[in-house]
């Protein structure tokens, strides 16, 4: 090889490093800029009007790495809402990361279990984000008797967003599903087929939205748990992970959180780290109870403490370790459980650290 032809190449492979290490430092930049502006303040936050003097937030914990952590993921129905004004949840689940164990676990809370809502008296659990996500999250770890750190609040459109800048989703739709609304001018109708398909935002929302089953909102929350497998495995594959600033852009506008940046990097290596480990709906079906308020139907829970029991026992599967307990006296851990889905089980599928900020995409999921 000739002087001429090695000054070529070196200099051909320095305008290659100089591209990656241009790259990766827009990479990161993009990635960091966009992830913290996921929590939003003053007026571009939805809880702008949530009056002051509601529940205070849990400290988070300080990181080391090996506290279980706990995300309450919320998403909204508010096509009807006025400006300013805070919907209820429709869709309330709970993501609990162990970052021991290397795993994720998803509980669905249906949306009309009654509980007591502190400060505000007893009603049902979706109304407790109307008073703000501090009190969302002191009502469901009330429930659960485990600590909520964290929050992530969204909508419909960012669930579209999310599904449509991944992609899309190839799932397995298990029967048909019909539904149409001419108050919502149809622009919300379901009409799915039965079999193998791509699902884009809109038909991805019609899956994880239809409730008209025999089992109503307790087979849709299976349905919800696990199309979210499915996301967080398509956002680990690595043609998402190179779109991620692109990803966190196009869903940005619909997500807030009172995670930091620093709170979701961490988490986020933990979660691309870890595998689903199950899901579970909540109350559990033996622990139901039927209850009517004021003429409506509700859910009941039979008994508190046995629920706080059931969680326990889900996370501490297969863990012979201490039950870590938090400051006030409650359980706090997380790990593994059982498997639930739509036709596929979510044991032992992975997840990924934008299925974090993007989970609660599955939101608005009422078919009203």
């Amino acid at each position: 090889m000739n002087v001429k032809t090695k000054r070529t190449l070196l200099w051909s492979l320095g305008i290659i490093a100089v591209a990656i290490i241009g790259y990766a430092i827009y990479y990161f930049t993009a990635v960091y800029n966009q992830i913290g502006a996921l929590q939003k303040t003053g007026d571009a936050s939805p809880f702008k009007n949530v009056p002051t003097n509601t529940v205070a937030a849990a400290a988070p914990p300080v990181w080391t790495g090996t506290e279980p952590v706990n995300i309450l993921l919320m998403g909204v129905d508010s096509r009807n809402s006025d400006d300013g004004e805070i919907p209820r949840s429709d869709t309330m689940l709970v993501a609990s990361l162990d970052p021991v164990k290397k795993t994720i676990h998803l509980f669905s809370i249906l949306r009309d279990t009654y509980v007591d809502i502190p400060g505000y008296g007893e009603n049902r659990i979706n109304s407790a984000i109307t008073h703000g996500p501090n009190t969302a999250m002191k009502t469901v770890s009330d429930l659960l008797g485990i600590p909520v750190q964290y929050y992530v609040y969204t909508d419909f459109q960012g669930f579209i967003k999310l599904v449509d800048a991944v992609g899309g989703i190839d799932f397995k739709v298990e029967k048909d599903m019909h539904y149409t609304s001419a108050a919502d001018k149809h622009v919300y109708d379901i009409n799915l087929k039965a079999g193998m398909q791509h699902l884009d935002g809109k038909t991805a929302l019609q899956y994880v939205r239809f409730r008209h089953d025999a089992t109503s909102d307790f087979t849709r929350t299976e349905r919800q748990r696990a199309f979210l497998t499915a996301v967080g495995d398509k956002l680990k594959s690595t043609t998402s992970i190179m779109k991620l600033p692109d990803i966190l852009e196009q869903i940005n506008p619909y997500i807030d959180t009172n995670l930091s940046t620093d709170d979701l990097w961490k988490l986020a290596s933990v979660a691309y780290d870890s595998n689903m480990s199950g899901s579970e709906q909540l109350p559990p079906n033996d622990l139901l109870a039927e209850k009517h308020v004021g003429g409506a139907a509700v859910i009941g829970v039979k008994s508190e403490e046995k629920l706080k029991q059931f969680i326990q026992d889900t996370l501490n599967k297969n863990n012979t370790d201490p039950i870590p307990v938090s400051a006030d006296g409650k359980n706090s851990s997380s790990g593994t459980g059982s498997t639930n889905s739509a036709g596929s089980s979510t044991s032992g599928s992975s997840t990924s650290p934008a299925s974090i900020s993007g989970a609660t995409s599955l939101s608005g999921s009422s078919s009203h």
